[in-house]
């Protein structure tokens, strides 16, 4: 190979090297917009993985995504829970959305933007005092095991109305949960 052919090659290669990072630096610099930055921490801060009821899929439990984010499925009839005991003293339904022990029972809420039974009525204000203060609509009855609201209590505010915005981007499923019951 002759120079001339050397220092063309060179030249592609180095050119080719420079618009490759070019376009990859500009897919990073862009900032999601809350929708995306919504998808992206509901997908890995474990939402679908209590709001989304299970069912068997081909490799066992998985999250239904027909349902995606709508809660404890309503009517979904429940045998009374079995007895807490020291070794497992927290139990939950196949579904993933019911969970008992000392607090009693509760089921998890439907977060879709549906008006009559989920996050439809909410504005992002109590959406953000909810999880801060672990209440229902930040003034309501206390939100219940499992929930980790201390945990996204932590959460910047930005990050917590980037959840609710994607929240109310999905489709709405009228899905009414039922209240928590009390400690047997």
């Amino acid at each position: 190979m002759n120079a001339i052919a050397k220092l063309s090659l060179v030249a592609t290669a180095t050119a080719l090297l420079g618009a490759t990072t070019t376009l990859s630096l500009t897919g990073r610099d862009r900032s999601p917009s809350p929708v995306e930055r919504g998808r992206y921490l509901v997908h890995t801060s474990g939402c679908h993985d209590c709001h989304t009821p299970w069912h068997l899929g081909p490799n066992g439990p998985e999250p239904d995504l027909k349902r995606a984010l709508s809660g404890h499925p309503a009517g979904f009839e429940l045998a009374p829970p079995p007895a807490a005991n020291p070794g497992w003293p927290v139990h939950a339904t196949a579904t993933n959305t019911a969970w008992s022990g000392p607090w009693g029972v509760s089921f998890t809420a439907n977060l879709t933007p549906d008006r009559e039974t989920g996050l439809g009525s909410w504005t992002v204000d109590e959406f953000v005092a909810a999880i801060r203060t672990g209440r229902h609509q930040g003034r309501g009855r206390q939100i219940l095991p499992p929930m980790p609201a201390p945990v996204y209590a932590q959460m910047t505010d930005a990050d917590l109305q980037a959840i609710f915005a994607y929240l109310q981007s999905i489709p709405p499923i009228a899905n009414k949960v039922p209240e928590p019951l009390p400690p047997r």
